[in-house]
């Protein structure tokens, strides 16, 4: 209640100010009458109702959309606690009790799991020794790291023009600059692969940086992540010949043979067939 005092006290000092300005906000709130009905013998008893506001409005209001938010969020991330108790560890805030109390003996475990599919080595023993050495050596290496780097993402409203809606057909990206904090993933991942470090002295955490970097928090990032997915589907529905129903009979055939096949040539050619497949494809 202190903040929203405060609040109250600083917004009607600006109305104060305004000319022709009669605008007041209410330093408490409204009371309101307390209806009582009658009861009739052998009726039970109901709970008294709260006679004062501030109380009232303290347990049927901001209690319940408290409660109702930290349910939203146990909901949402207890099934995935203990990855994100791993992706924390990698967090260059925490390298300084890293480097005084070393890792839990299980830490990074799901994070290993995750890895795996993508690489056999991602063992958990190495994965945890190539973040205690990152932690060791952060202070020295961050001294070297650029001032900025640029970031790719979709337009917004300003830079799309203001009033004017985006066409799904025609989604703007744009390069955007940003400077480096010294202090948070996207740094940590910026300087492994400008010192060409990727490759081996921290190769297993690079991956993870990267597992950690393409995995959509938000639920802005989600929709948007759906939205560059429908946006590939709805052009390979329109563009269904007979020619390529052919093809999609053979891959779902012979899917050994599928894959064999790289990725990335699969990609490069999906992005020749139009401009706008290559600015979703291609970086």
């Amino acid at each position: 209640m202190r903040a929203a005092d405060d609040f109250v006290e600083w917004a009607n000092g600006i109305l104060e100010k305004l000319e022709d300005s009669e605008a007041e906000v209410q330093t408490s709130l409204p009371e309101k009458r307390i209806r009582k009905h009658k009861r009739q013998p052998g009726e039970l008893a109901q709970d008294e109702p709260i006679a004062n506001a501030d109380t009232d409005y303290k347990i049927n209001i901001h209690n319940v959309i408290l409660d109702t938010v930290i349910e939203s969020f146990h909901s949402r991330y207890a099934e995935n606690a203990v990855l994100c108790s791993d992706v924390s560890c990698m967090d260059p805030r925490n390298f300084p009790e890293i480097r005084e109390k070393g890792l839990p003996g299980t830490a990074m475990k799901e994070l290993s799991k995750c890895l795996l599919q993508f690489d056999e080595r991602a063992s958990l023993e190495t994965l945890q020794a190539e973040l205690i050495s990152l932690a060791q050596h952060w202070e020295r290496l961050k001294q070297s790291l650029m001032e900025n780097y640029n970031i790719r993402g979709a337009a917004s409203n300003d830079e799309a023009g203001e009033g004017s809606e985006v066409p799904n057909e025609s989604v703007e990206f744009v390069n955007r600059s940003c400077s480096t904090c010294k202090n948070c993933p996207i740094c940590c991942y910026l300087l492994l692969s400008q010192y060409n470090l990727l490759t081996d002295a921290y190769h297993i955490i690079g991956l993870g940086y990267k597992f950690l970097l393409t995995l959509s928090i938000t639920q802005v990032a989600c929709e948007r992540t759906f939205s560059t997915l429908k946006l590939v589907k709805s052009r390979l529905r329109t563009s269904l010949s007979q020619d390529n129903l052919e093809a999609f009979l053979l891959m779902a055939t012979e899917k050994e043979i599928l894959m064999e096949l790289d990725k990335d040539d699969i990609i490069d050619k999906m992005a020749e067939s139009s401009e706008l497949l290559r600015r979703l494809l291609v970086y």
